[in-house]
């Protein structure tokens, strides 16, 4: 839980009259809050200006006290809500990034992370640039700008091809909204209609929030422009035969009523729990999920073994996701304030507890002790996913080897640390059928070790764990 770190949540909307687009952009933000909850920011073009308005916290408190009605009415507005993968969690690196450029004035917003951050910034800074945050969406806004020529367009059709790694982008100028997907997929996008507007969205949870209808996917390298002309669709040079979209979007980050890339997160999650108890099985009483992440398995886990899913630990919902708590002392703390035990749900019982993935270890090591000082007389540990071994630098915040339990221990070995009666994983070739309705290839860096782009540059810390 608490041990992965989350990307961003991106929206858009492009209208075709004047009106309170912040509003649309509000409830959009509002369903995408699990992507991100330390910031939030809502821009809006309106008569060839741009105003905006961002903060630290959940949407509903950024926007409280009448902060939202005071975004003026216009055609075009973009939102972000931000988990910090690259630069500090503090107000001057909220999204969305908003400057004049040689296009006027420009607004960006970014989920995922640039592995190429740093030499693009230097490039930049021998040019004279100045940057005002520390986050790689800014490098990305100034290089669009810098290479522009004064055309929007054009810039994001010159920069594109220098970024390396993640990147979903929204991009609005005072007559148009640009969504863009990077070469490989690694983080989702996609378009909606509602009447004569237009949606642009992390995750199609957020179109149905705003009464929108699917109409497709961004695809890998695709740019993708609205404004008065219509809807066009250019793609970059060189774009990979094959896809790779980030597969914990499917195990954990994506709201599990989402359809990612045409296949459903939450027939992903559910095939998850049906493969671990075909493959897996254990002589239990119960079998339950850790909330929210793990219910949908451990229900496809009780519909497969035939045992009862029950609750084992209840959620306090008033407490956000404690993972995204930039603090590590924070979100060990906030635990004991989030969840709870079920104690006449477990006493006495065997039980299967479903999770979707183990990073740390931390989280899970207090959950079965949890269940145990409730009067669980055994805890067996199912995961949806394979044994986390790498770290990720493409959207997710695991930096080093040193913080996964999975690098230097194997499933019998975790098991010990944890203090569970059994742990078992999925494969990768089993995690990969529970995603085989899914119309792209996936990343499994973090499992395997083979990333769609290199990262030679990110591994000293191998050194010290070997």
């Amino acid at each position: 839980m608490e041990e992965k770190h989350e990307e961003c949540g991106v929206f858009g909307v492009y209208s075709q009259e004047t009106r309170n687009v912040a509003h649309t952009v509000y409830y959009g933000l509002y369903a995408l809050q699990h992507r991100g909850q330390e910031s939030s920011g809502i821009a809006v073009s309106y008569a060839d200006k741009i105003s905006y308005y961002k903060g630290m916290g959940l949407v509903a408190d950024v926007f409280a006290d009448g902060m939202l009605d005071k975004l003026p009415e216009g055609d075009i507005a973009i939102g972000h809500v931000r988990y910090s993968t690259t630069g500090a969690s503090q107000l001057l690196n909220a999204q969305p990034v908003v400057f004049t450029g040689k296009c006027g004035k420009i607004a960006v917003a970014h989920n995922g992370n640039l592995t190429n951050t740093k030499q693009l910034r230097d490039e930049m800074l021998a040019k004279n640039a100045v940057f005002q945050t520390s986050i790689d969406s800014e490098v990305i806004a100034v290089f669009i700008n810098s290479l522009s020529g004064g055309d929007i367009l054009t810039g994001v059709k010159r920069a594109c091809p220098k970024f390396k790694g993640s990147y979903a982008l929204v991009i609005m100028t005072t007559d148009k909204l640009i969504a863009v997907r990077d070469p490989y997929g690694i983080r989702p996008l996609c378009i909606g209609t509602i009447d004569n507007d237009v949606i642009v969205a992390s995750e199609t949870c957020a179109l149905d929030a705003v009464g929108a209808n699917f109409l497709r996917d961004v695809k890998p390298g695709e740019i993708v422009v609205i404004d008065s002309e219509g809807m066009r669709s250019f793609m970059m040079d060189g774009v990979p035969e094959k896809s790779s979209m980030c597969i914990f979007e499917y195990v954990y980050f994506a709201r599990h009523d989402s359809v990612l890339d045409g296949y459903s997160v939450y027939e992903a999650r559910r095939e998850a729990g049906r493969l671990l108890a075909r493959n897996y099985p254990v002589e239990a009483d119960i079998v339950a999920g850790v909330p929210d992440s793990g219910n949908v398995a451990a229900r496809g886990y009780s519909e497969e073994s035939g045992l009862p899913f029950v609750e084992a630990l209840a959620r306090n919902r008033y407490v956000g996701r404690t993972f995204i708590q930039p603090d590590q002392s924070q979100r060990e703390n906030s635990l004991s304030v989030k969840m709870n035990a079920l104690r006449g749900n477990v006493r006495g019982k065997r039980v299967v507890l479903i999770d979707d993935s183990i990073v740390r270890g931390t989280t899970m090591r207090k959950i079965i002790k949890m269940l145990r000082d409730a009067g669980a007389t055994e805890v067996h540990i199912r995961i949806c996913s394979p044994i986390i071994k790498h770290p990720c630098h493409l959207g997710i915040d695991i930096q080093t080897y040193s913080q996964l339990i999975g690098a230097y221990k194997d499933e019998e070995q975790i098991c010990e640390s944890l203090g569970a009666d059994s742990v078992r994983y999925l494969t990768i070739d089993l995690l990969l059928a529970t995603c085989s309705g899914a119309k792209t290839g996936f990343c499994l860096g973090c499992f395997n070790g083979e990333y769609p782009y290199s990262m030679h540059d990110y591994e000293a810390d191998k050194l010290k764990l070997e």
